[in-house]
C-alpha cells in the first residue's frame, strides 16, 4: 500500500466543525461555509464542477459556493485513470485550486465535498473519514460497487450525523422533472453502458441510464433480466404494480441518452441532456441545507437493481428477483 493510501485510509478526527445537524434536526453551513473540497482527480467531473462553480459562483444558483482545493488521490489500477490524474492535478491548479497532500489537509480547510474519484470501489473508506469529519458530502456516480457498501455510507451518515447523496446528472435530462410521475405507465430509456472490469456493469457508465429510469417508475422495482452482447445490453425490470421499464446500454455506435415515457394522457420523448448546471444547482442546494434532493431508498432501489442485473447477466439472462 502507497504511502498516499496510507494517508488517506487514516482515521481522522473530527475537525473544527461547522454547525451541523442531520435528520430531523436543523442544518447549516452558515453564510461563511461556502469553501468546496474536491477528492479524486481521475473524473471529468472535477474539472467540469469547477470551472462551472468557480466562474459563476456569484449567481444566485449557486449561493457563493467555489471549490478552493483537491485531493489528487483517485484509483490508479484503473488504465483511464492512470492518465488522467496528473493531466487534471495540472489543469486544476490553473483554475487557482490549491492541491492538498491528504485527505485530512483537504479537511481542514473546507466546509463541504464533492466525492468524484470514479472507482465505486473506494467509496466506502473515503466517504467514512469525510462524513466523519463532519462535511456534508455529494458523491458523483457510483456510490459506490454494491448495495452493501451503499447502504453502509447511508448507515455512516447517520452515525455521524452529516447528510449524504448521490446521483447522475442524467436525472435532470430536458423534459423528466416535469414529468407528473403518478401519471408514468411505463418507460423506456438508453444510455452509453462502458464496460470496466473492476465493476459490475451498470456501476460504471450504465447507472445513468438507471437514474433515468427510477426517476421515473419509483423504487418498488421486483425483477430484471438482463440480455447480454459484447455491444449492447437490454434490461427489463418489473414493477410491483405491472408497470415496466427497459434500459438500453450501448457500447457501439453514436454516444447519446433519452428515452420515450409513456403517461395516462400522452407519450412523451425525453429531450438533450443539459450539463451539469441543473446538479449543480441541486448540489449546492443540498450543502445549504443539508436535505438530499434524493431519497436514500431510491439510491438503495438504484443499486439493488444494477447488482440483481449483474447476477441475471452471469446467469445468462435469468430473471432475478429482488424483493
Amino acid at each position: 500500500m502507497n504511502v498516499s493510501r496510507r494517508k488517506f485510509l487514516t482515521s481522522t478526527s473530527i475537525l473544527g466543525l461547522t454547525s451541523i445537524l442531520y435528520g430531523s434536526k436543523a442544518f447549516s453551513l452558515g453564510s461563511s461555509g461556502k469553501r468546496i473540497g474536491i477528492v479524486g482527480l481521475d473524473s471529468s467531473h472535477s474539472i467540469a464542477f469547477t470551472k462551472e462553480l468557480n466562474a459563476n459562483h456569484s449567481n444566485d444558483s449557486y449561493k457563493g459556493y467555489r471549490v478552493i482545493a483537491a485531493y489528487p488521490f483517485g484509483s490508479p489500477g484503473i488504465p483511464l485513470n492512470r492518465k488522467r490524474i496528473p493531466l487534471f492535478t495540472e489543469e486544476i491548479e490553473k483554475l487557482g485550486v490549491r492541491v492538498v497532500q491528504s485527505l485530512e489537509e483537504l479537511l481542514q480547510s473546507v466546509d463541504a465535498v464533492l466525492l468524484e474519484t470514479n472507482d465505486g470501489n473506494l467509496h466506502l473508506s473515503q466517504a467514512e473519514t469525510i462524513l466523519r469529519a463532519g462535511k456534508p458530502l455529494f458523491i458523483d456516480k457510483p456510490i459506490a460497487n454494491s448495495y452493501n457498501d451503499a447502504s453502509t455510507i447511508f448507515s455512516f451518515a447517520e452515525r455521524y450525523q452529516t447528510p449524504v447523496f448521490s446521483t447522475s446528472s442524467l436525472r435532470y435530462i430536458k423534459g423528466l422533472q416535469n414529468i407528473e410521475k403518478k401519471t408514468v405507465l411505463g418507460a423506456d430509456v438508453f444510455s452509453p453502458a462502458h464496460l470496466e472490469p473492476s465493476h459490475k456493469d451498470l456501476y460504471w457508465y450504465g447507472i445513468h441510464g438507471v437514474e433515468m429510469l427510477f426517476s421515473l417508475l419509483g423504487i418498488n422495482c421486483i425483477s430484471v433480466q438482463t440480455t447480454h452482447t459484447n455491444d449492447f445490453d437490454m434490461y427489463v425490470g418489473k414493477w410491483s404494480d405491472g408497470r415496466i421499464g427497459t434500459l438500453r446500454g450501448t457500447r457501439k455506435g453514436v454516444d447519446g441518452f433519452g428515452g420515450t415515457v409513456f403517461t395516462e394522457n400522452k407519450t412523451i420523448t425525453l429531450g438533450a441532456y443539459q450539463g451539469y448546471a441543473p446538479l449543480l444547482k441541486e448540489i449546492v442546494t443540498f450543502f445549504d441545507s443539508g436535505v438530499s434532493p434524493v431519497e436514500k431508498d431510491e439510491t438503495l432501489a438504484i443499486c439493488k437493481f444494477i447488482d440483481s442485473a449483474f447476477e441475471s447477466r452471469l446467469k445468462n439472462g435469468e430473471t432475478i428477483y429482488l424483493m
